[in-house]
Formats: structure tokens, sequence, C-alpha cells
């Protein structure tokens, strides 16, 4: 998620967190039942930060393996901005810190899929992709 000062947020796992605790991280969660992946993102950004989210766009599919704890991912990372609300922390157990933070100062350790995230997002952006073209 963007600000309108081209900042993105994070959030900082906690000891709740299913793996890589301690790192920021572009926040996500799991897809229920049934549940369409963007309706997933936006239940989970009000269920755990209390706000309403507009998904904006698709930066990428991408593999998240975690070699030391054996598991693999696959994550749809989508872009978007927030419609309403404040971001607070709602799940305590599941994350430590939030914030907004400019592209190119991000807090570490920052998670292994944050990391690719990061990486695609650099160079679509480099490569002038309409994703790049989101205010920063």
């Amino acid at each position: 998620m963007f600000d309108g000062n081209g900042h993105v947020f994070l959030a900082k796992r906690g000891s709740a967190a299913r793996n890589e605790v301690g790192s920021w991280e572009f926040p996500g969660g799991t897809v229920e039942f049934g549940e369409k992946l963007a309706d997933a993102i936006k239940r989970e950004m009000l269920e755990e930060y209390g706000i309403d989210i507009q998904v904006t766009g698709v930066l990428g599919v991408f593999d998240h393996i975690l070699e030391e704890s054996r598991e693999h991912w696959v994550s749809v990372t989508f872009v978007g901005h927030i419609v309403a609300g404040t971001p607070k922390i709602l799940e305590p157990q599941k994350c430590l810190e939030i914030g907004w933070f400019p592209i190119t100062s991000l807090p570490t350790p920052l998670s292994q899929i944050s990391v690719q995230n990061l990486e695609a997002y650099r160079a679509r952006a480099r490569g002038g992709h309409p994703l790049a073209n989101l205010g920063l």
C-alpha cells in the first residue's frame, strides 16, 4: 500500500506469526475457502489493521520458499491504497509495529517475500512498467 507521499505501509511480524518473527513485511494473509484473492487481502487488512483498502493492481506472483522451516507459499502481491480508516494494530500477537516508510529507506530485516516484492517493484520501475507510476 502506498500513501500520497510515496511511502509504503509495513508491519513487523510478532511472536504469533507463522514464520520470520521480527521481520518487517508488506502485510498480507491467507485465503479462506471460496474467497477471491483480492477479497482476501481486503478482509485481512480490515481484520488486522482496521483499514478498508482498494486494490489497484497486481505486482506479481511469487514462490515464497523458506528452506529452514521447509515451507512453500505461493504469494500473489497486490498494490493498493487505503480508502477508509487509519492503520492500527488489532492483532498485537501477530504484529509488533507498523509504519509508513519511503521505499528507498525501509527498516530491516525485511521478510524474504518482502525482499522479493521490493526487487520486483524496482525492476518494473526501471522498465517503465505502469505499476511503477504510483505516485513515487
